[in-house]
Order: structure tokens, then C-alpha cells, then sequence
């Protein structure tokens, strides 16, 4: 099933249009219009599948139809796959070429070369030669758009800025010079956080860089509520199907307006679920069946961001996230606003990173686990944990904390686990949340929960409508009387009167006698159990 299919979600059906009801992009972005008028050059950035794409062809098409200026959308994704500076230069003069042979206006494609007489000229000139000869034979003013602009590499983006920079100091300095009105990059990086030089022997693109004013930098906000429930009654006033309120509600928490998951979800429920019978309501129960189906079935949307969780920089920065510690990379970090930027994460409360939303979060817990989970033994799946309506949770840790003391070397000591887990922080996590996952075997539904500075992170097992929590911190940042009232807190919300805190400690000094041990205490009417690891 491919992206485009996921969109359109509702194109079946006894009343039906033939498009699909996605919401209009614009209101999502403030300032492009200014940016224009103000004869700019700007920058749109989001993360992956947000809506730029379709707003770009949008943009495009409006500006051309209102007829005041011509607009030019120029995608330099080919790039990618370049890495000399003279074919990249080449390839993004034919990804103009191009972009003018299939506009729909008529002076674009009297403008465009035969593919074998493209101009020739130097590296450093090319683009600008092309764009500035673009701006003299029009009789409109030029708005250029490249999309996928964060394809090019710095060495690249160099070059590319340098000749922008000059013909936009040329047209502000002479009248008859002439070069594009706008010109506009998009891609998921605001493309200024890359680099700061155009010229190895100058300090940065300096004042008279168009991009160098924070406020051209732009970018698309995900969808509110109440615009996830315009999307869903646009659904149903064309095909008479309801999404009930709990069922709009559950869709912002697990996908907090992130554009393709608000229209994956629904996709999910419509016609994977229901099988487009449009006489069945969406109901809550209906989009939480879709919430497991996207995190099970990963598609390449996520997929693309899991792939990102191997990198360095991401674990750098993710480390911290998933073991709910204090971060080690500094607040001003490029690697904390690349994660930012990729959308695995959002800033919340005191600055802390947390996971963009509910489906992320749950896909990159249990994406991380899958190593651990194979490294653990299958007799750990056990269904004697499960006692009618209940699971045996003290039953469940008690054997970890042994499974643990013969294994847990294996998987804290660097040299011998990093095939296995690449987090340092978070292996302890992991390998709990691993264990337990393996441990009920699908019976029941397990949950992580974590976020940067908590210090602490919580396992929750949810089985025939009861809660189980399981607090997770580790012993040197354990303050016992602090973390007691914080769990009972935890547990009195969540309605259940029994908790676990389980205590991983890391000094690998430490006899394991002194680090395996078990203490039931009483706050609050709340049961804890302390599980020493």
C-alpha cells in the first residue's frame, strides 16, 4: 500500500465524490504571501509527509492562475544520488529544464532548452546564468520553487547559495540586473542549519544573504482537533459515515495533527477496517484497531524515520529521550534540532524532547526492542503469568530480576552488547520492556512511555480494562521518598492500587547480591513493590 493510497480514503462509496478530503494546506502556513510582495527569499520546513509537497503544487498553481507572476516548481530530489559538485550543478540546470517543459504555462516551455543544448558555463555560475536568463525573457516577474532542497549536500548547497546570494545582491543593487522576484526551499531541514559558509575564505553569507533573516524561515503546523474533526466531517457529509467524537479525540492523541497519520488513520478505519461499509460509525474502538495496524504494519513513511534511529547523531540525542535522563547534548545542539526537524520528537515541558506523538512513540520503543527481544530465550513466554482477569506482574519481575542477574552483563558492557543495542542509556529500559513484551506474548497490550529529564520512564500493561504501571529509574539519580510519592501519584490516576518501581543499578562493582533485591511498601493506600536490578 503506497502513501498516495493511504490519502485517499474515501473514494469509494454510494455518495462519494471522486477526490479524497484532505485539508487545505494554507492555513497550516502564515507569511508566504508576504514573503512574495516583500520580493524575498524564504524557506518552508517540516518534517517528512506533512503536506509540503501537495502545498508547493498548490502554491504553484494559484500564482500562475491569478496571472501577476509566473512561478516555477523545480524538485531537486535527483540530487541525492550526486556527489561531484559540477554533475550537481549540471543535474539541478536539466531539473530546471525539466520543470519548464512540463509546466502547464505556455512562456515556460518556449523558454526551455532541447535536452542535448543545455548552456554550458562554469559550476560556480551555472544556475545563476540559468535563472537570470529565465528572468530576462519573461515579462513577468519569476517566483522559483525547489522542492527537496535538503538533497543537496553541503559542498553542494555552496555552490548553489553562493550563485543565489550574488544575483540577489546584483538585482537589489541594479535595477537592469535581473534574477527571480522569490525564490523558495523547502525540504524537511530549514536548510540554513546546514551551513553558514558560501566561500572558504569569508566567515558566513553575511547580511546581505536572503536567508539569513529568521523570520523567512517558514514551516507547516500539524492539524489542530477541531481541524482533525473538519477533515473527518468532510468524510461524512460525502459519504453519510460518522466519526464518532471519542473516535476524533483518540486520533489527536496518538497522532497529535501529524498530517499522514490523521489521514492514515482514517484510511485504516474506512476501508481496512470497516471495508468501506459506510453504514458503521467510527467509533474510538474502531481507530484504536488502526493505531495497532500502523505501528504493526510500519509503513514507509515510518519506516523512513526508524531508519533514522540508527544514525549517530540520532542516538546521541535519543538516548537520553528514551531513558527519560538528562540530556548530554546541548540545548543549542544542530543533532537535537536534526531530530526536531525529522519529526521523531517535539519540545516539551522545560525545553525537554519528547516523541512527536503517540504512534512514534510507541513504533520506536518497540523497534528498538526487537534486537533485545530476539536475544532473549523463548521460554520466558509464559502463561502462567496470566490468573483470569489478571497478570501476575510480581510473578513476571521476580523471574526477570534472575533472568537479569545471569544475563544482564551481556547487555551492559559495551563491548560485548553492541551488536545487540547501540542506547547506552536506555539498554536497561529496553531490556525491561523486551522482557515483558516477550514475557505476556500478545496477551496483553504493553506501552512505553518516556520523555528526556523525567528520570524516570514507565512500562504499562493494560489487560481486560485493568492497568498495571511498572516505574523504571536507575539506582544513582534514586531518590526513594521522591520516586515512592511520584509512582503512587502515577498509579492513583491511572485507578489501580498496586504499582511496581523497578531500580536498576549500574555500578558494575557491585556484588549482584546487593543489587537483586525486593521491598513492598504502603503510600497513599497504594501497594509498591521495589524491584532492586
Amino acid at each position: 500500500m503506497t502513501n498516495s493510497t493511504i490519502k485517499h480514503f474515501n473514494t469509494t462509496g454510494p455518495c462519494v465524490p471522486s477526490k479524497h478530503y484532505m485539508l487545505p494546506v494554507l492555513p497550516r502556513i502564515q507569511g508566504v504571501d508576504e514573503m512574495i510582495e516583500g520580493e524575498y527569499y524564504f524557506i518552508i520546513h517540516a518534517p517528512r509527509q506533512s503536506g509540503k509537497t501537495t502545498y508547493l503544487q498548490y502554491l504553484t498553481r494559484r500564482i500562475n492562475s491569478e496571472g501577476n507572476m509566473h512561478a516555477l516548481n523545480c524538485s531537486l530530489a535527483t540530487l541525492k544520488r550526486v556527489t561531484d559538485r559540477d554533475e550537481a550543478m549540471t543535474t539541478m540546470a536539466a531539473q530546471l529544464n525539466r520543470a519548464l517543459k512540463i509546466s502547464g504555462v505556455v512562456a515556460f516551455k518556449k523558454l526551455a532548452f532541447p535536452d542535448d543544448s543545455l548552456p554550458q558555463s562554469d559550476a560556480s555560475v551555472k544556475i545563476s546564468n540559468f535563472l537570470n536568463y529565465l528572468s530576462v525573457k519573461l515579462d513577468k516577474d519569476l517566483i522559483v520553487i525547489f522542492d527537496e532542497a535538503d538533497s543537496m549536500t553541503e559542498i553542494h548547497l555552496v555552490t548553489f547559495l553562493a550563485q543565489i546570494r550574488d544575483g540577489y545582491i546584483e538585482r537589489n543593487v541594479s535595477p537592469e540586473s535581473k534574477f527571480p522576484r522569490s525564490i523558495l526551499l523547502a525540504g524537511m531541514r530549514d536548510i540554513r542549519d546546514y551551513l553558514t559558509q558560501v566561500r572558504s575564505d569569508e566567515t558566513s553569507l553575511g547580511l546581505a544573504s536572503p536567508f539569513n533573516v529568521k523570520k523567512e524561515a517558514l514551516t507547516l503546523a500539524n492539524f489542530t482537533r477541531e481541524e482533525i474533526g473538519t477533515l473527518y466531517r468532510r468524510h461524512t457529509m460525502a459519504s453519510c459515515q460518522i466519526f464518532e467524537s471519542e473516535a476524533v479525540d483518540r486520533a489527536w492523541r496518538w497522532s497529535q495533527g501529524q498530517p499522514w497519520l490523521v489521514n492514515a488513520l482514517a484510511y485504516e478505519s474506512v476501508v481496512k477496517i470497516l471495508k468501506n461499509d459506510y453504514t458503521k460509525a467510527v467509533t474510538a474502538d474502531i481507530l484504536d484497531q488502526a493505531v495497532e495496524a500502523l505501528i504493526k504494519n510500519r509503513h514507509t513513511h515510518i519506516d523512513f524515520l526508524l531508519e533514522r534511529l540508527k544514525e549517530p547523531r540520532v542516538i546521541r540525542v535519543m538516548d537520553s529521550v528514551f531513558s527519560g535522563s538528562k540530556s548530554k547534548v546541548s540545548i543549542n545542539s544542530d543533532d537535537r534540532q536534526y531530530c526536531i526537524d525529522l519529526g521523531l520528537v517535539v519540545l516539551g515541558e522545560g525545553q525537554n524532547l519528547q516523541p512527536a506523538n503517540g504512534i512514534y512513540q510507541e513504533v520506536m520503543s518497540r523497534v528498538l526492542t526487537d534486537p533485545v527481544q530476539y536475544a532473549l530465550d523463548d521460554s520466558i513466554v509464559n502463561n502462567k503469568y496470566f490468573d483470569g482477569p489478571l497478570i501476575r506482574i510480581s510473578e513476571l519481575l521476580k523471574e526477570f530480576q534472575q533472568y537479569w542477574r545471569q544475563n544482564g552483563d551481556s547487555f551492559t558492557k559495551r563491548g560485548k552488547r553492541l551488536d545487540v543495542f547501540k542506547y547506552d542509556e536506555a539498554v536497561h529500559v529496553m531490556m525491561l520492556f523486551a522482557y515483558v513484551l516477550k514475557a505476556l506474548n500478545g496477551k496483553a497490550k504493553v506501552y512505553l512511555e518516556y520523555a528526556e529529564g523525567r528520570g524516570y520512564v514507565d512500562i504499562r500493561a493494560i489487560y481486560k480494562d485493568a492497568q498495571y504501571l511498572i516505574e523504571v529509574k536507575m539506582k544513582d539519580n534514586f531518590k526513594k521518598t521522591q520516586a515512592l510519592k511520584q509512582i503512587a501519584n502515577n498509579s492513583d490516576t491511572s485507578g489501580k492500587n498496586e504499582a511496581w518501581l523497578a531500580v536498576f543499578d549500574r555500578d558494575m562493582n557491585k556484588a549482584w547480591d546487593d543489587k537483586i533485591t525486593w521491598e513492598t511498601v504502603q503510600i497513599n493506600k497504594i501497594t509498591i513493590h521495589i524491584v532492586g536490578c
